[in-house]
């Protein structure tokens, strides 16, 4: 009885899973069919709907075509002075200077004809030239012409079948305008518009008709509107495919109902086999997510979570030395400018199988994000020996599909000690990485303490610069600007310095990393106010300002400048703001619109460092630079072996010939004025002239040297 029951009990199983399927496939077929309908009913309707919809604007649009050649001929048929002129000896002439020369180019009609009352042709033009509108349009024309020649305020209007094609002609007696006694019968005005295709692509365009041409009949599985002759016959069909928009959402939403259908069967599919599939399910499932969690989908290494735990494992399975190297790409967004993201997800995938395998003591591997890797190495081999190994992948180039591509890599490394925790690991890695990127590509740093230490003085001295900016304890030195010719002091340059506790700190510490910092709009504007204080004093004198390529790059930038000189009432005419190349490289469009609007006020610009880059002749036409700086080594060469005078020589003839002023920086020696002077320069800065000191005294030089400016000013 036993067995009894139990095969009763697995056929009543069996029997109620067949009748929940059962129940679920009735329902589903119902349900598949309802849904059928309604698509189809709603893809039909759709259809019919923009079907009748276009077939209206396509009426419409011949009804408008019709109104506008219908106008036009009514304004100059019902018009006394072309009564006056048709009824005279001079018609013909007359026809032609108002209506035939018009033709030529007149988007409102092609033709003009002019038929007197016994028939003869006073004038027919069409597109300037003369014709015969008989052999033209044929017997229907005469008909035309016979039914319009009576005085009638509203033109007859027919298309007529010609040798190319399709016209709409437009005919009304030519009649004075008021209404008077009768008249006899009446020269008649026509006017012609041919079907072209561009007339029919303004009518597309105007009336969404994609595709509009004429047809001598209708084509199959193309909508269609007749074009209709004098007698009621149609000479041509417009035509043009449906849009058909219910099609086009069903073919939009076809996958997802072929999807659903899919999934339907499966869920059915599914419910037999439920039971012993579940578990499985589950636990590939859990194991996917587990790996999804812990590599990354491209590269299929590890990702940052999975790393950090692989470190955590590694630290604790032995007392082997374990290190860390980060390896960031030289080159890598090139690459995927130049050959676009496939291409760059390909090199990845290249690197990502090479990097494991460079040395034989990897234990794991990591792409930590764009073209950042991470390499774990348990051993004790030296440092040096695995960046070796890790550049030796990179010292070749990459062959891919038959490009060739080649990109270097900077590496940082770390060393695991006692009780350092797989984020302080990563994170020592990652400042030697950076080190290794801020001293030249293609080379890596390991990790020493003093990374952390320079780090902090930075971040500390970041924070004394943003003090300093804001006690405005940063001022401006100035640098004599002389002229070549007299000697004279005919300008300054303002150079920021910086006093602190410890001692001066130099421009080229604390200016980039203004730059780096976010810290650089800010000194720049704190700079320009203070030299502009005290140079709005110095009448007769221009002020030289350096600019940073990053506040010109700031859309704000020259609102800012002309807030200052408006502050301080300082002529625009005074201020030079000297910029470097970099500034035309990196933002070229910024730039411009920054220099043209503070050049629109008066402001000059001047290219500074002009010969240690890569500045060119295009460039300095392009930006309207008012004045060029040549660089202090350029300078230097004057009195060195070789052609550097020659050089030197060759450049200011460049600035001459552009016609741009010349000033020589860093002059140190009598005979590198001379060599300036005699080359063409006008302006020269350098400690021969005058070196870079205070506010006050340039004011004491300016009062011993030129007493009747020191009286000016008393």
């Amino acid at each position: 009885m036993s067995l009894n029951r139990a095969t009763g009990h697995a056929r009543a199983q069996t029997s109620s899973v067949l009748a929940v399927t059962a129940c679920f496939l009735v329902v589903a077929l119902v349900l598949t069919g309802l849904v059928t309908h309604v698509v189809a009913t709603m893809t039909r309707s759709a259809n019919e709907m923009d079907d009748a919809r276009a077939g209206r604007a396509a009426q419409a649009g011949v009804a408008a075509l019709v109104s506008r050649l219908s106008g036009t001929t009514t304004d100059n048929a019902v018009w006394d002075d072309a009564y006056a002129a048709i009824g005279s000896a001079a018609a013909s002439d007359w026809a032609y200077e108002n209506w035939g020369k018009t033709s030529a180019n007149y988007p409102l009609y092609d033709g003009a004809i002019v038929i007197g009352p016994d028939g003869a042709i006073v004038s027919a033009y069409a597109k300037g030239e003369p014709f015969q509108p008989r052999d033209l349009f044929g017997e229907a024309f005469d008909r035309q012409i016979e039914a319009a020649a009576s005085p009638r305020k509203e033109p007859i209007i027919n298309f007529l079948k010609t040798e190319s094609g399709v016209a709409l002609v437009a005919s009304q007696a030519i009649q004075p305008f008021a209404a008077g006694a009768a008249l006899p019968k009446l020269s008649v005005l026509s006017f012609y518009k041919e079907l072209t295709p561009d007339v029919l692509d303004t009518l597309s365009d105007e009336h969404e008709l994609e595709g509009l041409h004429l047809a001598p009949a209708p084509m199959q599985g193309l909508l269609s509107t007749p074009v209709k002759d004098i007698n009621g016959a149609a000479i041509a069909y417009l035509v043009w495919p449906s849009v058909a928009p219910g099609t086009a959402v069903f073919h939009k939403v076809y996958p997802y109902i072929a999807a659903a259908v899919v999934i339907l069967v499966l869920f059915l599919v599914g419910v037999l086999f439920a039971g012993t599939s579940e578990a499985r399910r589950l636990r590939e499932l859990a194991e996917s997510a587990r790996f999804e969690a812990s590599h990354d989908s491209l590269s299929g290494l590890l990702n940052r979570h999975g790393l950090l735990n692989a470190l955590d494992h590694l630290n604790n399975s032995g007392d082997t030395p374990m290190s860390l190297y980060l390896i960031d790409l030289d080159g890598f967004k090139a690459v995927n400018d130049a050959w676009g993201h496939a291409v760059g997800d390909d090199l990845i995938r290249i690197i990502a199988r090479a990097l494991p395998t460079c040395h034989h003591e990897i234990a794991a591997a990591a792409r930590l994000g764009g073209d950042e890797f991470a390499l774990v190495q348990i051993g004790a081999s030296p440092y040096e020996e695995v960046e070796e190994a890790i550049l030796g992948l990179f010292a070749g180039s990459f062959k891919l599909d038959g490009r060739t591509i080649e990109t270097g890599a900077s590496i940082g490394a770390a060393v695991s000690a006692a009780n350092v925790a797989p984020l302080e690991l990563l994170r020592r890695a990652d400042m030697a990485l950076y080190r290794a990127k801020e001293n030249g590509k293609g080379h890596g740093v390991e990790y020493n303490p003093e990374l952390d230490r320079d780090r902090q003085r930075i971040a500390e001295l970041e924070g004394e610069l943003r003090n300093a900016i804001n006690s405005e304890a940063i001022e401006p030195a100035f640098q004599p600007l002389v002229s070549a010719s007299t000697g004279a002091i005919i300008g300054l340059e303002a150079l920021a310095r910086w006093p602190s506790a410890a001692g001066n700190i130099s421009p080229e510490v604390f200016i980039p990393l203004a730059e780096k910092s976010g810290l650089i709009d800010a000194l720049g504007i704190h700079m320009l106010r203070r030299s502009v204080a005290h140079a709005k004093n110095w009448n007769g004198l221009t002020l030289s300002v350096n600019v940073s390529p990053i506040q010109l790059c700031n859309p704000d930038f020259g609102a800012q400048v002309i807030a200052v000189l408006t502050d301080f009432a300082f002529d625009p005419a005074r201020l030079t703001l000297e910029i470097t190349e970099g500034v035309l490289i990196t933002n070229p469009d910024q730039a411009r619109r920054s220099i043209d609007q503070l050049k629109s006020i008066g402001i000059r610009f001047a290219l500074d460092d002009f010969g240690c880059g890569y500045a060119s002749i295009g460039a300095l036409r392009q930006f309207g630079f008012d004045r060029m700086k040549i660089d202090r080594s350029l300078v230097s060469g004057v009195g060195e072996a070789g052609n550097g005078a020659d050089v030197l020589r060759a450049t200011i003839s460049l600035a001459t010939a552009l016609g741009i002023p010349v000033t020589a920086e860093g002059i140190e020696t009598a005979e590198q004025a001379a060599v300036l002077r005699d080359a063409g320069c006008d302006q020269l800065q350098g400690y021969l002239v005058g070196k870079p000191v205070s506010a006050d005294e340039i004011s004491q030089k300016l009062f011993q040297e030129y007493p009747r400016w020191d009286r000016a000013q008393a």
